[in-house]
């Protein structure tokens, strides 16, 4: 296993025409004076942040899924909305033929990481139950936790639509008080949103504010997890850029422990000879201002999307 020390990359998910091809390449670092100062209201405070989109035009919708190998579309459209949605069973991924949660779902892991009282899939308090119901005391998959635990995904959007200079739009998976209930801790653990407002001339209305997005993520297995979650996150950004009529910006991803395992370096070895290929469109249909609640996968198309050949990696349990 090979470790990096932490490091971030930012990724448009929106640009305002098509000029530049959309590609898996590490962006230039913005020059300073090209960076955008925001005045928070009533406050003193400057705040640096990326070029925006052009407000003036509707933007092209990216979504930044990797090309130099086929990433699983389903499976990151399923397993997000299964976040959405705060289930913390890995069988109805499974009975959709997703079934990137069954190594950890299984009697014999889950009995080995001392879960031997859960069911086989019941997976425990992961992502979508802290998503959705965060300090809520968990009693299984199947148990009613309505109006329990604080619903950190509304949260997020009620600030984003009410509150968008607040400094703490987060959405965390991460509670120490539930680690050991879950099958498998938290990998990407903590996204914190940020709004910027183009500047308006004087007499203009307010213009459209432009949704950001950063990701701490602790582990990131860069063979076949990193790729998976960069679309998730990504994702996850466009639909609440949707549900608060929001234009989306960017998507900062932050590694932590990134590694390599041994058993994919030939296979990344043949991926890093690949030439990168645009990156496809997004189009939802769903309508602006929507609830985050009740997406189905067919309200997401991805257009566009011609990567390169799948290369087979073995997952890690």
């Amino acid at each position: 296993m090979h470790n990096t020390p932490p490091h971030a990359r930012r990724i448009p998910i929106s640009e305002p025409n098509s000029r530049h091809p959309r590609q898996w390449r590490a962006p230039p670092r913005p020059h300073r004076n090209r960076h955008i100062l925001h005045l928070r209201p009533g406050t003193n405070e400057i705040r640096p942040f990326p070029p925006l989109p052009d407000p003036s035009q509707p933007p092209e919708l990216i979504l930044p899924l990797l090309t130099t190998k086929r990433v699983f579309l389903r499976a990151v459209i399923g397993e997000l909305l299964w976040f959405v949605a705060g289930t913390t069973s890995s069988k109805p991924l499974s009975d959709a033929g997703i079934k990137i949660w069954d190594g950890n779902g299984s009697r014999e892991f889950l009995d080995s990481v001392g879960l031997s009282h859960h069911e086989e899939g019941d997976l425990g308090p992961v992502y979508g139950f802290q998503w959705r119901h965060f300090g809520a005391e968990y009693k299984g998959h199947d148990a009613d936790y309505t109006d329990q635990g604080v619903d950190q995904l509304a949260e997020v959007i009620d600030k984003l639509k009410n509150k968008p200079y607040d400094r703490r739009i987060i959405l965390s998976a991460w509670n120490p008080a539930d680690l050991k209930k879950m099958a498998l801790p938290p990998c990407h653990m903590f996204a914190q949103f940020y709004v910027s407002f183009p500047r308006a001339k004087e007499g203009e209305e307010k213009k459209r504010g432009v949704l950001h997005s950063i990701l701490y993520q602790r582990s990131c297995d860069m063979g076949l997890g990193v790729p998976f979650n960069i679309a998730s996150y990504a994702l996850l950004t466009h639909m609440l850029a949707h549900a608060c009529d929001l234009t989306p910006g960017t998507f900062t991803h932050t590694m932590g422990d990134a590694h390599v395992y041994a058993d994919h370096v030939d296979a990344l070895k043949v991926q890093l000879e690949r030439e990168p290929r645009e990156f496809p469109t997004l189009k939802i249909s769903k309508e602006i201002g929507c609830s985050i609640d009740g997406w189905k996968a067919e309200d997401i198309e991805v257009l566009g999307y011609k990567p390169h050949a799948t290369i087979a990696m073995k997952m890690s349990v």
